[in-house]
């Protein structure tokens, strides 16, 4: 983000909370910081507002903007500070946390209002924010510090961009984002649902739902099955002491689902798979030559995600996972990353996801200020980031190198994708891990007759199924390409007693040739069935008349304006084995 931008939109929070002060004199504040697209500030307010209440505060930060001709910054006493503050539980947490750390405390001044920041504001808000490139979007509720056991607090939103035209842009493509909602579109075509009794962020996936996402898996094992994965089935429970070991206990302790059996023994729902892997390969002694060894499957783990932090299926806590782990010698990291690499590339092209710069790779690697986040060896750790990186410039990738976003056992390579709404997505990934073997004692017999570790590669195409696919959905707008349909073709008689024999012919042929048909009788009308077949986005449809059925042929209506008249049913299965 551009500086200036950040600033802008970092003052335009100020604002908010200035106009909101006046508006409501008994509200808290408490944080407001730039986000990629405005603004946010997050309030206690007495009574709660609405969204319908924006435009009443968005005239007031119009209001009091002329008068807010340069911010004053003042560095005052831990005393100062507190007494500026009394009465505002938040401001005076987050000053204690200042003194703690030994920082300087400092407020800033604009017209009549003041509050503790550190700064990163526009020198003349009244002369540089302009009408028309910012507005208040929404508000949503947040929990203090991100932790449910505080406070539910009020977050306002706000758009803020460097020009009119931009604002706009984003508005538009926020209004397509609703009409192509994964949450409102699943419920359409009947793709998933959610109950009050089984509770929320754990999906139901419907015959349909379920057909997709076992599309999904099946696409990608089709591409990767020349490289030599193995099928392996884990259960769902474990004892706690196998992610004591792996140290996923200690990092994320609070986010599993811990479970008690009649024993004194821990048991936890599984939050990932890898060290379940690692015991798979442990079970038997490894040759040189054996290696590498490759596992995959398609599971769920569990999570237990804040409440509050739960969105459809893009956060869940059931997640189901295209999981894949390789065992391997050093000798054959290269390789396996960059067949991992031909996978994920192979399968976001099915999905046109991959071309015209939509794509570029994070290479993830170490926070270098916050080097205690991180287990293992850094001279180990050093190895496995230049070996990634060596592989991205050999693979020609468009990547650059990311501080801070590595796993705690290795570093990573993301794929991050865009989707038609311009939104970012990771997706894809392979991590390096030289931590695991380590920690779970992996040997395998070297041809020297020595016992060595192997190398532990973690890789994930689609990553988790439930957001893949909520960012499929939202991508093609429920439309989806051929070989990703539910329903392939949907046949319709115009009417069952001239042409239904005719149809079920069409039906009969289509299945046996494995394209997934429906076959609509005439109970309905056609018009009605027509428009329900294409609100089901269904990419092809019949209709089947006296002319067809006259001359052994068929009229489809394809997605788009797309028309075929008069073919045969052999020139049409010609046509779609090419998608």
């Amino acid at each position: 983000m551009a500086q200036n931008l950040e600033h802008k939109r970092h003052t335009l929070a100020h604002l908010l909370a200035a106009a909101v002060l006046k508006l409501y004199p008994e509200t808290k504040l408490t944080l407001g910081p730039a986000t990629s697209t405005g603004f946010y500030y997050d309030m206690d307010f007495k009574d709660p507002i609405k969204d319908s209440d924006l435009l009443k505060i968005e005239k007031y930060m119009k209001k009091i903007l002329p008068t807010w001709k340069e911010f004053t910054h003042k560095e005052v006493s831990a005393e100062e500070a507190r007494e500026i503050f009394k009465g505002n539980e938040y401001k005076l947490e987050l000053i204690e946390e200042i003194i703690s750390r030994g920082e300087v405390i400092t407020l800033y001044t604009v017209g009549e209002f003041i509050d503790l920041c550190r700064g990163g504001h526009l020198e003349s808000p009244s002369k540089e924010i302009k009408d028309g490139e910012w507005k208040l979007d929404k508000i949503a509720g947040a929990y203090w510090r991100g932790d449910e056991k505080n406070k539910m607090l009020t977050r306002v939103y706000g758009l803020a961009f460097e020009t009119k035209e931009e604002l706009d842009t984003h508005v538009a493509q926020i209004e397509m984002a609703k009409e192509r909602d994964h949450r409102k579109l699943g419920k359409e075509l009947d793709l998933f649902t959610f109950s009050d009794l089984v509770g929320p962020g754990l999906p139901l996936f419907t015959p349909r739902g379920t057909l997709l996402r076992d599309l999904i898996v099946e696409k990608i094992q089709s591409i990767q099955k020349g490289f030599g994965y193995q099928k392996v089935s884990i259960p769902h429970i474990t004892k706690s002491d196998l992610y004591k070991t792996s140290g996923h206990y200690d990092k994320y302790g609070d986010d599993l689902f811990k479970v008690h059996g009649r024993g004194d023994t821990e048991f936890c729902l599984k939050p990932m798979n890898c060290p379940h892997h690692t015991q798979i390969f442990a079970s038997q002694m490894r040759s040189y030559k054996d290696l590498p060894v490759r596992y995959m499957e398609a599971t769920t783990v569990y999570r237990d995600e804040q409440a509050g932090e739960l969105l459809g299926l893009t956060r869940v806590r059931s997640i189901t996972q295209d999981d894949g782990h390789i065992f391997c010698r050093a000798d054959q990291v290269e390789q396996e990353i960059k067949n991992i690499i031909y996978v994920i590339k192979e399968f976001y092209s099915s999905l046109d996801m991959l071309h015209d710069g939509k794509y570029w790779v994070s290479l993830s690697v170490r926070d270098s200020q916050n080097l205690e986040k991180y287990i293992g060896d850094s001279n180990v750790w050093d190895i496995a980031e230049s070996t990634l990186e060596k592989i991205c410039k050999d693979e020609n990738l468009n990547y650059k190198r990311v501080e801070g976003e590595a796993a705690f056992y290795g570093p990573k390579i993301d794929f991050q994708f865009k989707d038609a709404l311009g939104r970012e997505w990771q997706l894809g990934t392979a991590q390096l891990d030289f931590q695991m073997p380590e920690r779970f004692s992996l040997e395998y017999n070297d041809k020297d007759g020595t016992k060595k570790r192997p190398i532990m590669i973690h890789r994930a195409v689609a990553g988790s199924l439930e957001r893949f696919l909520a960012v499929a959905i939202e991508h093609f707008g429920g439309a989806f390409p051929f070989w990703m349909s539910p329903v392939q073709v949907s046949i319709l008689p115009v009417n069952d007693d001239a042409h239904g024999a005719y149809a079920q012919q069409i039906f009969e042929t289509l299945q046996k040739e494995g394209i997934r048909t429906e076959l609509l009788s005439s109970e309905e009308s056609l018009g009605k069935r027509i428009r329900s077949a294409k609100g089901q986005k269904v990419p092809y449809i019949f209709v089947l008349g006296d002319k067809e059925k006259d001359g052994n042929t068929i009229t489809a209506e394809g997605r788009g304006d797309e028309k075929l008249e008069g073919i045969t049913l052999s020139e049409f299965l010609e046509k779609v084995t090419q998608k």
